[in-house]
């Protein structure tokens, strides 16, 4: 992220680490890195993608504790958390490619497909409530059906969604599928939603912030959920 930087606390209020404090140019270059990714992405298999998630999955699970204990500082049950997260990887590279659309009859002996098509760029600002377990299952959900995800983490604990990246990088996801961008959550989803190439806004926050992403995504008509 940007220059700046914002120390983390833990539940106790120690210092736990400190991560970038996102601003606009992080934002436009995380959606550049996405918009770049999208296509590729989506022109994989879906059989591909539900591997590549499986992987992901594993390599998760072969740095549980390492992942929990970094949860356990939020005052969490860490392990229960990296569990439910593992096992979300596992469900959305089940769904992968078992999702594709339908085949329906017509009333004049025609068939019609409809198909399920990636949506392009998300972006996605993430709940405070079990950081691991949102991101996960937030990007997953988008990524399998073959988009690309710039994802907002936690604000207060934004640590177990950085260290994800070491798993992404070693779980043969291309670059640029996901970008995670730390930092305040309502500016950055502003920007996010304020954003020409990004085609879906996906936000968990308060009512106000919810207000704002779709005032703000309305002049490319983004498809919002809050």
């Amino acid at each position: 992220s940007g220059a700046r930087g914002r120390v983390v606390l833990t539940a106790d209020g120690t210092p736990a680490g400190e991560v970038g404090d996102g601003n606009r140019k992080d934002i436009r270059d995380a959606v550049e890195a996405a918009k770049a990714a999208a296509s590729g992405w989506a022109a994989r298999t879906p059989y591909n993608r539900a591997q590549i998630l499986y992987y992901l999955a594993e390599n998760l699970s072969a740095r549980r504790a390492e992942f929990a204990a970094r949860l356990a500082q939020t005052g969490a049950d860490g392990a229960a958390e990296v569990d439910a997260a593992i096992a979300r990887l596992f469900t959305y590279g089940a769904l992968a490619d078992k999702w594709g659309g339908t085949v329906q009859e017509t009333p004049l002996r025609g068939l019609t497909v409809a198909m399920h098509e990636p949506i392009g760029v998300i972006g996605i600002a993430c709940p405070d409530d079990q950081p691991l377990l949102g991101t996960v299952t937030l990007a997953a959900a988008a990524i399998a059906m073959g988009n690309a995800v710039v994802l907002i983490p936690s604000e207060q604990h934004p640590l177990s969604a950085t260290d994800l990246y070491q798993v992404l990088d070693t779980s043969d996801l291309p670059g640029g599928v996901i970008n995670i961008v730390t930092g305040a959550r309502d500016e950055l989803a502003k920007t996010l939603a304020e954003h020409a190439d990004v085609d879906a806004m996906w936000y968990f926050g308060p009512h106000a912030g919810a207000a704002m992403v779709e005032r703000a995504s309305v002049h490319n008509l983004k498809r919002t959920w809050t």
